[in-house]
């Protein structure tokens, strides 16, 4: 979270004393320290790295521009186009959540479009649809203004603090809005069962563990037992925890 967090950081308190040049200084420079620490602790470096080229990009729309905003473009960009790909998602009927989560468990996809499932999957992909899109409002007006000072504040806080929390309402709003539905479970699914249907009682979504330095999504089940708290479920959750944990160790 370091790699992601310190460079603007970085800028946003060496810009407000210094100005444009030496916060972009100051926020490549961190990022080439975080991937020094890293290789000296022989950590993995495609965080770092990531995390140094995104920095290097925003600097340069920084140079390009004149202007310090231009370091924050780059993300404004992407907020744009996961905004539209929201959108779009949902407008076609195919919302983006559900195909997140169906990567992740490999639940029958024709079980997501069902008409008693497919609108909480609908509803959290609105969601995140105004969740960037209300925050690449704020981020244009901002960026117009010259308000650099403020965009790097916003960014900050609209970042992972936000994106956790959004997170976190995600999972609670969908598994109440499946259990609201009263639409087939997946086993119903699966066995043509005719209503009335018990209704789905493992979890709504995934873990999600963003990796903000590579633009990077990764998506394991989180919560697959309704309202259990047994053994076995605190169990099944461990393993996917330390699952994730391994994946992101090996990476190179």
């Amino acid at each position: 979270m370091g790699d992601a967090l310190g460079p603007p950081l970085a800028f946003l308190l060496i810009h407000v004393c210094c100005g444009v040049w030496p916060a972009i200084w100051g926020a490549v420079g961190l990022a080439v320290l975080i991937s020094g620490i890293r290789l000296i602790r022989r950590r993995t470096l495609r965080y770092a790295l990531g995390g140094l080229a995104g920095v290097a990009i925003a600097s340069l729309a920084a140079v390009l521009l004149d202007r310090g905003e231009g370091f924050f473009l780059p993300g404004m960009v992407s907020g744009s186009a996961t905004s539209a790909v929201c959108l779009v998602s949902v407008i076609v009927r195919r919302p983006l959540v559900a195909w997140t989560s169906f990567v992740a468990r490999r639940w029958p996809l024709a079980w997501y479009w069902h008409p008693r499932v497919r609108p909480a999957y609908s509803e959290i992909t609105l969601a995140w649809f105004a969740f960037f899109a209300g925050r690449l409002l704020l981020q244009v007006l901002l960026f117009r203004s010259g308000a650099t000072d403020i965009l790097a504040i916003v960014n900050l806080a609209l970042g992972w603090p936000a994106l956790a929390l959004l997170l976190a309402g995600s999972y609670l709003y969908g598994l109440w809005r499946l259990r609201a539905l009263r639409g087939p479970s997946v086993d119903e699914f699966r066995a043509g069962k005719p209503p009335p249907w018990e209704g789905q009682k493992r979890g709504f979504k995934s873990l999600l563990v963003l990796l903000d330095a590579l633009d990077t999504v990764i998506v394991t089940t989180a919560y697959p037992f309704w309202l259990e708290h047994t053994g076995e479920s605190w169990r099944h959750e461990k393993s996917c925890y330390n699952l994730v944990g391994r994946f992101i160790e090996s990476l190179p």
